[in-house]
């Protein structure tokens, strides 16, 4: 079979989050089907790194663009009733590239990852169609209206409800849409759109990121993620201004690492304090995990899986998370991790693990073992799998009658 797969970021080397599940599928695929990739790429470095894709597919196509002119695509839809994500999204040579792969290919499939790119495809017929929503962005923007200050807020809400109808009408066009989490799946089928939809969750790979053996400091904490990324911004300022003073009060030897590409000057800011470091980027992120004596993600805003509490877990390194952010992994609070949405809920459930070792190691073992059973990619690949066969046979029925 031929697949034609678009992505929003170009999947190669997987390193962040919109770029492991796409990167795991299509490497998937590609062990019995011919993949055609097409994606963006943000600069000459990003595509030059890109390139290492080539094992995983027969052919692929990288349209390069530059911030500033994506901005301005994005502030002119704000006057429209287009979102702006789709703006920023777009690319003329990527247009191109995919007119001409559709003229001169005869693709059994279309998989699109993240809904802002199923505009490059939304008006073809003929061939199934699957949009893989992963989040539902809208949610997002509407959740981040809460936190920004007037008129940002009307921004956030303005752009989150464009979306919200964007996605809507996306859906529709596909012949099956899927999320990453039940939790996504359950908001997509509220939108009410006649199509058939699944969810399929992300995995992690539990030999790369795996226990080493090695000591870790029974004082030290860590979070890592994106701190260009505002909601990882938010956590780590409320955390920082609110639950390490609690922490430091009845444990003054607590020490919290940010781990994470390009901190903002505020984020920056952060390691001033007593006991914080901001590391910056770094070229591997476990060894920083691995010396803590826990990983934490109180997130405030989260939508699908964090794939950094995968990997702590996976590392067999105890997770402290919000609800929210614990309701993408496939796992049980108290028994796999622990979770809270308080100041003095996560600072009792951080010292209950630097305080009682065996408490640490039960969380260690029962975590991993989690993420080996319930969050191993090839489980979650069978699932795929059946969707698409499923998305196949549908169409093969529409197309009889």
């Amino acid at each position: 079979m031929k697949i034609l797969y678009l992505c929003h970021r170009f999947p190669f080397p997987p390193k962040r989050g919109g770029k492991i599940r796409p990167f795991n599928m299509i490497r998937h695929f590609s062990r019995r089907h011919e993949v055609t990739v097409a994606s963006l790429v943000r600069s000459q470095e990003e595509a030059t790194e890109g390139q290492g894709i080539a094992p995983y597919c027969a052919r692929f196509e990288m349209a390069e663009v530059s911030k500033p002119l994506q901005m301005a695509r994005m502030v002119a839809r704000l006057p429209t009733v287009e979102a702006s994500s789709l703006g920023y999204f777009y690319s003329a040579d990527l247009a191109r590239r995919v007119r001409n792969l559709l003229r001169t290919t005869r693709f059994d499939l279309i998989f699109v990852h993240c809904s802002s790119v199923a505009q490059y495809v939304a008006d073809v017929r003929g061939i199934p169609k699957i949009l893989d929503f992963g989040d539902m962005d809208s949610q997002k923007w509407l959740e981040y209206a809460r936190y920004k200050p007037f008129p940002l807020s009307f921004g956030y809400w303005l752009e989150g409800s464009k979306m919200l109808r964007e996605e809507k009408r996306l859906a529709g066009v596909f012949d099956l849409c899927t999320a990453t989490t039940r939790a996504e799946w359950e908001t997509l089928k509220g939108y009410g759109v006649d199509v058939p939809s699944d969810w399929f969750p992300n995995g992690v790979d539990a030999e790369f990121f795996a226990p080493d053996g090695g000591a870790y400091d029974p004082d030290t904490i860590s979070f890592v993620g994106r701190m260009d990324y505002y909601p990882n911004q938010e956590c780590m300022a409320d955390f920082c201004a609110n639950t390490l003073p609690l922490l430091r009060t009845r444990r003054p030897e607590v020490k919290l690492v940010i781990v994470g590409a390009d901190p903002s000057p505020a984020m920056c800011r952060l390691g001033q304090l007593p006991g914080v470091t901001v590391t910056g980027s770094v070229p591997d992120v476990r060894p920083f995990v691995r010396n803590s004596a826990v990983m934490v993600a109180p997130l405030n805003i989260a939508r699908g899986t964090q794939n950094k509490i995968l990997e702590a877990m996976a590392m067999g390194v105890p997770v402290v998370t919000s609800s929210i952010a614990a309701g993408g992994v496939d796992a049980h609070p108290g028994e796999h991790f622990l979770a809270s949405d308080t100041y003095i809920g996560y600072a009792n459930a951080i010292l209950r693990i630097l305080d009682d070792k065996a408490e640490r190691n039960r969380l260690a073992s029962a975590g991993r073992a989690r993420m080996i059973s319930n969050h191993a990619w090839p489980k979650s690949m069978e699932r795929l799998d059946d969707i698409v066969e499923r998305c196949l046979a549908g169409s093969g029925k529409r197309a009889s009658a």
